[in-house]
């Protein structure tokens, strides 16, 4: 990794501690830097804060995904990512992680609002995912509703949650 470039998420200086969400820049990966960097994120939020098996984060799917990024007020760090795949008219959106020293700073909200803007793009009419229960206040504040009963993935509670993507949201 390129020792100029720390972009397997930053923690945050001492200006950096109450910086708000728009500080942070939310975009699509660039390059094969960028994936990698958001695969670090995910595995140390999914796999070593949460327990997710690597086999099961690792699925094999990422390659026809695009990976949304959050960048710290640095611009070279990625602090949080996301992952959008396509199924026809229909988007899932996945692997949503932000480091844990940068969250509940909006950010989140922000990658799931370029996601569903990405998904309407590409002519998509619904997007879903599997949130995890605990999470599903933070889905439902970016327009998406539960639509299934508590279910298990990798030894934690989820609910199937849906989105309708008219030209408005």
């Amino acid at each position: 990794m390129d020792a100029e470039r720390d972009t397997a998420g930053a923690r945050p200086t001492a200006d950096d501690e109450e910086a708000p969400a728009e500080q942070v820049a939310i975009r699509w990966a660039r390059d094969e830097r960028d994936v990698q960097a958001a695969f670090a994120v995910r595995e140390r939020v999914l796999c070593g804060e949460q327990g997710v098996p690597v086999a099961d984060e690792l699925d094999g799917r990422d390659a026809e995904a695009l990976h949304a990024v959050a960048l710290a007020p640095d611009g070279a760090s990625v602090i949080g990512t996301l992952r959008l795949l396509f199924d026809g008219d229909r988007a899932k959106v996945g692997r949503v992680a932000v480091a844990r020293e940068w969250r509940r700073r909006g950010i989140a909200s922000r990658m799931l609002d370029l996601a569903v803007a990405g998904a309407r793009e590409r002519g998509c009419a619904h997007a879903h995912l599997a949130a995890q229960v605990a999470a599903i206040d933070l889905y439902r504040g970016t327009g998406f509703s539960v639509e299934s009963d508590v279910f298990e993935e990798a030894g934690i509670a989820h609910v199937w949650m849906g989105r309708e993507l008219g030209e408005q949201g």
